[in-house]
């Protein structure tokens, strides 16, 4: 297992689940303090150091009674956009391509998929994917592939 500083430093002190800054001088025991959350490791192992993530201790305990939702920044300007836990579920299991949201303008769909791709990289590491703007209806489509 590693040490709380180890996983804070490689997830850049940022919160896997809601992707907010964590204060590594905070209480463990204070809501927004740090924790590890030990991924999906499952019942009964321990984690191991790839499996461990950085979380607030009040989103560790809240995402053991009720399933994690990720959040689309209130900045972006999506439509229908869909949930994001759902869709890095679906396409680490099948792959393939999936449309997640609509823009009103290329330049807002541009922008909204450099932020879910980076996004992503924090909230499934492991998960490769890239994102593409596909005009279709006089919108654009943000559609995510995984790699």
């Amino acid at each position: 297992m590693s040490t709380l500083d180890e996983v804070g430093r490689r997830d850049g002190w940022r919160c896997w689940l809601c992707d907010e800054p964590v204060d590594p001088d905070a209480s463990v025991n204070a809501d927004r303090g740090p924790s590890i959350d030990g991924g999906a490791t499952p019942k009964g192992k321990k984690p191991t150091a790839g499996s461990e993530r950085l979380a607030h201790r009040a989103c560790n305990t809240r995402k053991g009674a009720v399933k994690p939702v990720v959040a689309w920044s209130p900045d972006l300007f999506v439509v229908d956009p869909a949930p994001i836990v759902g869709t890095v579920e679906r396409l680490t299991r099948k792959g393939g391509r999936e449309m997640v949201a609509r823009c009103p303008t290329r330049a807002d769909a541009e922008e909204a998929a450099a932020w879910l791709v980076d996004r992503l990289s924090r909230f499934a590491p492991d998960l490769r994917v890239t994102a593409d703007v596909e005009p279709g209806g006089g919108q654009y489509l943000l559609v995510l592939r995984a790699a």
